[in-house]
């Protein structure tokens, strides 16, 4: 049952960090939305009033995962000096790895999920972070920035492959 004097939009909220850690636990196929509403301390019904489907829920998972990469990103395009705006996006990227590892997990997951609109949800989280450095690094004068994108991007896909196998060796350069 829902927590009195919480709003709706924090409760959203919930649900949505519930099912990040549930579907980066134990895999959106067995995952359950029971299983989102007991660790979200709600019933299951309550779900279903903000997500009619499972898979509208972890959509939504994913964008907000993406919406956290996104936002720090662009923090970082607008303040970093030209010379440091690579290194600035490495140590935030870890950064976010370090506090939100669920949502990297997340991602991993969603990476080899074959319905339609997921793929669709990890292009577009995918194409506007490489359009958004790609421009970055551009505009501050990186030698060759689609070389450095992709391996911006590459780099980023490794660690989080590093941390869920455990093997941070993977991560040194």
């Amino acid at each position: 049952m829902a927590k009195s004097g919480t709003t709706a939009v924090n409760r959203r909220a919930d649900i949505i960090s519930a099912a990040i850690e549930v579907f980066s636990e134990i895999g959106y196929y067995r995952a359950t939305t029971a299983e989102v509403a007991k660790r979200a301390n709600i019933s299951q019904p309550y779900v279903f009033r903000f997500f009619a489907t499972k898979e509208s829920l972890l959509l939504t998972a994913i964008e907000a995962s993406w919406t956290r990469v996104i936002e720090s990103f662009r923090t970082i395009v607008e303040t970093a000096p030209p010379e440091a705006l690579e290194k600035q996006l490495i140590y935030e990227y870890e950064s976010i790895q370090a506090k939100h590892q669920n949502e990297m997990f997340l991602q991993l997951q969603a990476q080899s999920i074959r319905e339609e609109a997921i793929q669709a949800a990890m292009r577009d989280g995918f194409k506007q972070v490489r359009d958004m450095v790609l421009k970055a690094f551009y505009e501050a004068g990186v030698a060759n920035p689609e070389e450095r994108t992709l391996l911006f991007l590459a780099r980023g896909m490794l660690c989080n492959v590093a941390v869920a196998i455990k093997m941070p060796e993977l991560m040194k350069s």
